[in-house]
């Protein structure tokens, strides 16, 4: 299993990204809708240069090339984005590499493929996207990350106060949005996540 942060910070924003990687969290993952790659490349740049001072992972969701070019961790890729399979070839045999899945069947061609990790949800009701299929709830998460062999990382909705039942069912950690982005105060909600991971018996 590759040895990946149970806390993944979702964000387009620099100051949401550096707050969150100060305060502790072990990933980010920088997702930008609509803009061009130079915008995306410069973003990743200045984030990728605060997570050097604390180890942090930095991830590029959708945007592999982006993340081969400023030489961050890895990539994550949706069901719109490049197929597994040729996402890793861009990528490299090294590099981190997510995709999303929602069903055990997709997880298992997903990790075939050569994702490292999956992005399974909506684990709940989120009005962070729109047109998001229903929520699939833990049990239905729960159920994809007995599928496969690689971290399963619960996405939508998720609370501190939903992480440990999540956990429960075999998730291996939780990615955030609008939990830590739209937070008054991105540090003291990315605490709180860690927190409540500690709580749950995460290391």
């Amino acid at each position: 299993m590759v040895q990946l942060g149970r806390l993944h910070v979702v964000t387009d924003r620099f100051e949401v990204a550096s707050a969150a990687i100060r305060a502790g969290a072990p990933v980010v993952q920088v997702r930008v809708k609509g803009v061009a790659d130079r915008t995306v490349y410069d973003l990743v740049r200045r984030v990728r240069a605060v997570a050097a001072t604390t180890g942090a992972t930095v991830l590029v969701n959708d945007r592999v090339g982006v993340a081969v070019a400023t030489g961050v961790d890895g990539a994550h890729v949706g069901a719109d984005d490049l197929p597994v399979a040729g996402a890793r070839r861009v990528l490299g045999p090294g590099g981190v590499l997510g995709a999303t899945a929602r069903d055990p069947e997709t997880a298992r061609e997903h990790e075939a493929a050569g994702a490292t990790y999956l992005g399974v949800g909506p684990s709940y009701l989120t009005t962070t996207k729109h047109g998001l299929p229903e929520p699939l709830g833990p049990v239905r998460v729960g159920a994809v990350a007995r599928a496969v062999t690689i971290p399963v990382i619960a996405i939508a909705g998720v609370t501190p106060e939903r992480v440990a039942e999540l956990l429960e069912v075999g998730v291996h950690g939780v990615a955030v949005v609008a939990g830590i982005g739209a937070a008054a105060d991105p540090a003291a909600a990315t605490e709180a996540y860690l927190r409540a991971l500690d709580r749950a018996g995460a290391s």
